[in-house]
């Protein structure tokens, strides 16, 4: 792909990055006339038709999703032989990047996790599962909207892919291979709910697993299990309680945190909605009637897509 290619109705204005699972264009909807993002899916990533038949469905379930807090995808297809996704170009910067050693302030938190937690409702309602979610694939516009990016698309692993992996992925890494497994494993490992380590399937309490774990990280400026190896973080996952978040937390937000966090998926909220609801009494209680929440910090608008490396993107990351 160069730059003024031509990928069915789309002119590739320019190249904004590429990671493990492909690179990700900036381009004109010439039909439309609006910019757009769009993801070329490497030939590695869908080296199997199984993979590529996984991915093809996962982008088509996700692009029936239409809430305000979830990247729209506009189109999924091929041309010439490669897969590719199209999605609204978002303004703006990953929650991971916004999130100091300390923490974001209480309300950020909140209002963050109400939204993510929205999203999620939205999207399990449908039945559609992150299964990848994570503060670095949480997008936060300069006015404090948060959009949550790739519902669905993470990759499939055999198991002895992540054996061969467990030394080496840092903690936002989504694990990945060249090829894809009915029975694998998806995910990024600190935000692994414990079933999943142990090989089970993902269903939406695994993504309320990963809720609550980017409500702690926002929460204390950390994440709630991170070993030195990515062996360390799995056993803390499946064996150890969460440190208490700092004394100023609320106590109600560290109560969401901790029952999204149970190891048993039987002891979390069960439904997104639940833990949208409990994110709101606890905001409710939080600012004193007739009083505003601060908004969201002011920063400067940044093109973005999750999950690559930076090409000449200042403060920003790109998908």
């Amino acid at each position: 792909m160069k730059i003024g290619d031509i990928l069915g109705s789309y002119r590739v204005l320019a190249k904004l990055g590429e990671g493990g699972m492909g690179a990700v264009y900036r381009a004109r909807d010439e039909v439309l006339h609006r910019d757009v993002a769009i993801k070329v899916v490497s030939s590695r990533t869908v080296a199997e038709k199984s993979a590529k038949d996984f991915l093809l469905h996962e982008a088509r379930a996700a692009s029936a999703l239409s809430h305000p807090n979830i990247c729209t995808i506009h189109q999924v297809g091929e041309a010439d032989g490669e897969l590719f996704i199209v999605m609204e170009l978002i303004e703006g910067k990953p929650l991971s990047a916004l999130i100091g050693k300390d923490g974001l302030p209480v309300e950020s938190v909140l209002r963050y996790g109400v939204q993510i937690a929205g999203a999620l409702a939205h999207s399990h309602g449908r039945n559609v599962i992150h299964r990848d979610l994570k503060s670095s694939n949480v997008m936060v516009t300069p006015d404090g909207l948060v959009k949550v990016l790739d519902f669905g698309l993470a990759r499939r692993i055999r198991k002895e892919v992540l054996e061969e992996t467990m030394c080496t992925l840092d903690a936002h890494e989504t694990l990945g291979s060249t090829t894809a497994s009915t029975g694998g494993l998806t995910g990024t490992i600190p935000y692994m709910a414990p079933e999943l380590l142990r090989g089970q399937e993902a269903d939406q309490r695994a993504d309320i697993w990963a809720l609550g774990v980017v409500l702690y990280e926002a929460a204390a400026g950390k994440l709630p299990f991170l070993g030195q190896t990515a062996m360390e973080t799995s056993a803390a996952i499946l064996h150890e309680m969460p440190p208490p978040l700092p004394s100023w937390i609320p106590n109600g937000l560290w109560a969401v945190a901790q029952k999204c966090l149970a190891k048993e998926p039987q002891q979390r909220y069960q439904r997104a909605a639940e833990v949208q609801a409990a994110l709101e009494a606890v905001q409710s209680a939080s600012v004193p009637a007739g009083t505003v929440a601060p908004n969201a910090p002011v920063f400067p608008p940044t093109t973005v897509v999750r999950g690559i490396r930076r090409i000449g993107v200042k403060d920003g990351d790109v998908l």
